[in-house]
């Protein structure tokens, strides 16, 4: 099975990706672990991504693409976190289930600033959801289209949340 998870920054879909992949028993994939390991380790994929955190953008289609499409051809099922995150990056990549965690805002803000990471802040913040709003919406509505999204309140304790999700997959 390949479930997609879509939430906001701060919206829970590692933790829930997590649970998830070990309630079915597949691997878990977050793009975002995968491009801060780049950043890390200082590969050049991840010196280009570096310049994108820090300045509290997100990293273009070419850059997590290429970090994330050869890492997903060496698996058929997985529970995928931050890719695609925007319809461009979607072509080609198809899910069995879509879950996006609904999560307001506000809670998200709060959630962020309270993981204290350095990239976490207040504007930095800002600038991520507006850019989140601008490009996962369509993608939201691709995946509802096609009849495999599964929207689910995210603002919740995480166990709740959890549930909901092994009853519905």
């Amino acid at each position: 099975m390949r479930v997609l998870m879509l939430a906001p920054p701060g919206g829970g879909k590692g933790t829930q990706g997590i649970r998830l992949a070990e309630h079915l028993g597949v691997e878990h994939v977050s793009s975002g672990d995968l491009l801060r390991a780049a950043v890390a380790e200082r590969t050049p994929l991840g010196l280009q991504v570096e310049t994108y955190m820090n300045a509290g953008e997100l990293a273009p289609d070419a850059l997590v693409t290429e970090a994330i499409r050869p890492i997903l051809k060496t698996r058929d099922d997985y529970v995928l976190d931050g890719f695609p995150r925007r319809l461009a990056q979607a072509e080609g990549v198809d899910f069995d289930a879509v879950v996006f965690l609904d999560v307001p805002h506000d809670v998200v803000k709060e959630r962020l600033l309270a993981r204290g990471r350095a990239d976490d802040t207040p504007d930095v913040i800002e600038n991520r959801l507006r850019e989140y709003d601008d490009d996962t919406h369509p993608l939201i509505d691709h995946y509802q289209d096609k009849g495999v999204l599964l929207r689910v309140d995210g603002d919740r304790p995480p166990d709740e949340i959890a549930a909901e999700l092994r009853e519905k997959l």
